[in-house]
């Protein structure tokens, strides 16, 4: 997202914090807190900003899939469906939920290491556009459905270019040593394999080395060793529809360097200029991350040596990224008005029975009990990574559409946490 869409959205009017025209005061007062707030102005420019970085492709196709697993809620697919957008998705799940959203089956690509057989089944009837392949048990298995289904299914292998991303460890996947993809070396004659098989049709080529990329030169790296493989199929009679060049462009969450879109897009088009092929992409967290926070409050405040704690109403159920990689995510007051309290550096933790429990840092914070905090920069692997530890419920969702407040995710009632559950006889 770029950084004007970023003020328009979340913006400080006077002492008060506002997401687009409501204040964020009036959403814990309506819907309570725990609550993730996301900014339906902030998802459309993000989208957008793809969509003007692509636009003079000289009218050769681009398609912007959006990555379901940053966040899968229903009006955020529902939000990009209708400006166009396919769909990138990693389960069966992912996929009834873009169908429950208005999402086109036809631009949907299904990733992932691990499909099952009644997922490629669930895929097949609803007519997706590609599989994208990650082994060879997955490719004898599809085919062996396709078979049964009396039908072809279309593919793409994800090749594994062995570039380094230069991100977190947890989130690089382009590497020789991750789980994902088929190795570089090891695709050309699974090429030859997957054209012979009667249940496939070839479609395309896959890559995707990370998340949180900052730097487009192993973007552009690992594209440029997919453009080459492309070129080494089509002289043996493999043609190619399209290439799909994964996601994984960064966010800023405290002080990194971040290119527009633009910038970052435009050394993988350098790539891809001259190509006849549809350009696939698949970004997550560069279209929701920053386009959401999480609004939690202050319910007590505990001094001592050596930490001060603050101890907020959210907890790693909520948000795990911190605790799962240590993430950083800015902490802010709602609201700076009334009486000042000292500053004091704190530790801002939740209610979880777990050390790791933590939001943030030794932040320096002026608070009081009650006061509301946004969490910024969590619309990205928040929600969607939530769990029911402690039982817990899960947060409310609300969707902010100009002066408008849309709850799109009611909180949990903790009867439904164990309704599924049956007692012994």
């Amino acid at each position: 997202m770029t950084a004007s869409a970023t003020t328009t959205a979340f913006s400080r009017r006077g002492s008060i914090l506002h997401v687009e025209e409501v204040p964020l005061p009036e959403v814990a007062e309506r819907f309570g807190t725990p609550c993730y707030v996301y900014s339906r102005a902030a998802l459309t420019s993000a989208y957008q900003a793809y969509q003007a970085a692509l636009a003079d492709r000289a009218g050769r196709p681009a398609l912007i899939c959006y990555a379901v697993k940053a966040n899968s809620n229903l009006a955020i697919l529902d939000v990009f469906a209708r400006l166009g957008a396919g769909f990138d998705i990693v389960s069966g799940g992912e996929l009834a939920r873009v169908l429950a959203a208005g999402g086109d089956p036809g631009k949907v690509v299904f990733s992932g290491v691990g499909k099952s057989r009644a997922e490629m089944r669930q895929a097949l009837a609803a007519g997706i556009l590609c599989f994208n392949v990650e082994s060879v048990p997955e490719l004898e298995t599809l085919n062996a459905v396709a078979i049964e289904l009396g039908r072809q299914a279309p593919v793409s292998l994800r090749v594994n270019p062995d570039v380094d991303a230069r991100t977190h460890p947890y989130i690089s996947t382009g590497l020789k040593s991750a789980k994902f993809g088929v190795p570089f070396e090891a695709a050309l004659p699974l090429y030859r394999r997957a054209a012979a098989l009667p249940g496939l049709t070839v479609r395309g080529i896959d890559c995707h080395i990370g998340s949180q990329l900052l730097d487009p030169a192993p973007a552009a790296e690992a594209a440029t060793k997919i453009v080459g493989l492309v070129d080494a199929l089509a002289a043996e009679g493999i043609v190619l529809h399209h290439i799909d060049l994964g996601g994984g462009m960064g966010i800023r969450y405290r002080d990194e360097t971040v290119p527009s879109v633009a910038e970052y897009l435009a050394p993988l088009l350098a790539v891809m200029r001259d190509r006849q092929e549809q350009l696939l992409l698949e970004p997550g967290r560069s279209l929701v991350g920053n386009a959401g926070l999480l609004l939690t409050r202050v319910a007590l405040l505990k001094h001592g040596e050596p930490k001060n704690f603050a101890v907020v109403d959210a907890a790693m159920n909520d948000l795990a990224r911190p605790a799962l990689y240590d993430a950083w995510h800015e902490i802010v007051k709602v609201s700076d008005g009334g009486t000042p309290t000292p500053a004091r550096v704190y530790e801002v933790v939740g209610p979880i029975c777990e050390s790791g429990d933590f939001l943030g840092h030794a932040r320096e914070l002026s608070l009081a009990p009650g006061d509301p905090l946004a969490i910024m920069s969590a619309g990205a692997y928040g929600m969607a990574m939530s769990s029911n530890y402690n039982t817990r419920p899960r947060a409310a969702e609300v969707m902010i559409d100009g002066d408008r407040m849309h709850l799109i995710r009611r909180r949990e009632t903790l009867a439904e946490l164990f309704a599924s559950e049956s007692l012994l006889p």
